[in-house]
């Protein structure tokens, strides 16, 4: 095709010279046109290119740095794809803290909040909550804690989100900060040293003002995410098994935990929770902190909740989606 439009316009040259006289000066206008054809399938290809360059601008843009999620009215902020190095770079925590490893991540959703005793209560099917989590979260705006790993779970599914792994609730904690103990940087491990200023943890002092009891979600100031009461306040519940060994062998992309976690609970295992509560110290703070449920009355000693997070494919929130591995040995 190519050479048949070439040797047409040929042609038409010849024509146009010998009509002239021989003359090879251009005529000052014409009405003449001239149509190459481009050969079979360039049009396509070129247009197929345009479009995917044009469609990933496009999904690039999407991604809103908050959303609010229409189901439960919370606030999601979105987490930026990136890596890590997860686990105790300061060499001051526990065994199963290391080793320091690096992960890679995935942009998501997390909610600002932690889930609330109002969002809670709105949740059908929920159970009914004990009276001392009343005592310990006596307000609507306060943390909903005293839930087991089920529970969460059965609220993050009805409303259309998932528990975070523990590399995304690490990740997300840090807010952008490189091997700080805190969310907010590296204050001392002394309760005293540590201001009072960034979170609601065991004691009163500064911003911390209830004992032993949960702040309203957002009393204090957001990590560098603008993520609220990331530490202390209420444990958070993750995805993920505990395995004390697991960073050994933990994937570099996307880890989603052990396929079955060690026994910690007698011979009950249990899953990853993060963060600290409002009735431990500093030392349970810290980013690198990994625990469980140790026995059957934690419960009431260490406060635990959750947030919830969602997947981002193309710049749009999306659960789960298919490049993602969920079984993982």
């Amino acid at each position: 095709m190519k050479k048949t439009a070439i040797f047409f316009f040929l042609f038409l040259s010849a024509v146009v010279l010998i009509g002239c006289g021989g003359d090879a000066t251009e005529p000052e206008s014409t009405s003449s046109k001239v149509d190459i054809t481009m050969p079979k399938g360039a049009e396509e290809t070129v247009e197929e290119e345009t479009v995917a360059e044009e469609k990933e601008v496009v999904e690039a843009g999407l991604a809103k740095k908050e959303i609010v999620w229409p189901k439960d009215q919370a606030k999601m902020i979105l987490i930026p794809a990136g890596s890590f190095e997860m686990g105790d770079s300061l060499n001051e925590g526990e065994k199963e803290e290391q080793p320091v490893h690096t992960v890679e991540l995935d942009a998501f959703y997390m909610d600002a909040h932690e889930v609330t005793m109002e969002q809670w209560k709105k949740f059908k099917g929920g159970k009914v909550l004990e009276p001392w989590v009343k005592a310990a979260s006596p307000g609507n705006k306060h943390p909903v804690v005293g839930l087991l790993w089920e529970d969460a779970v059965a609220y993050a599914e009805a409303m259309g989100k998932r528990l975070p792994t523990e590399a995304e609730w690490e990740y997300a904690a840090r807010g952008g900060l490189v091997g700080k103990r805190f969310p907010w940087g590296d204050d001392d491990l002394d309760d005293d040293a540590v201001p009072r200023e960034h979170a609601n943890f065991d004691g009163k002092g500064g911003k911390d003002k209830w004992g032993d009891k949960t702040a309203p979600v957002g009393s204090f100031a957001p990590n560098g995410y603008g993520l609220f009461d990331i530490a202390g306040n209420a444990f958070e519940w993750t995805h993920d098994w505990f395995k004390y060994e697991y960073y050994k062998k933990s994937p570099r992309k996307n880890p989603t935990g052990p396929k079955v976690g060690d026994d910690v609970n007698g011979a009950k295992k249990e899953h990853v929770i993060r963060g600290g509560s409002a009735s431990l110290n500093s030392w349970a703070l810290r980013v690198a902190k990994r625990t469980t449920i140790a026995n059957n009355t934690f419960h009431k000693v260490a406060w635990i909740g959750f947030r919830c997070v969602v997947d981002v494919k193309d710049g749009r929130p999306q659960l789960r989606p298919a490049n993602k591995r969920w079984d993982v040995k």
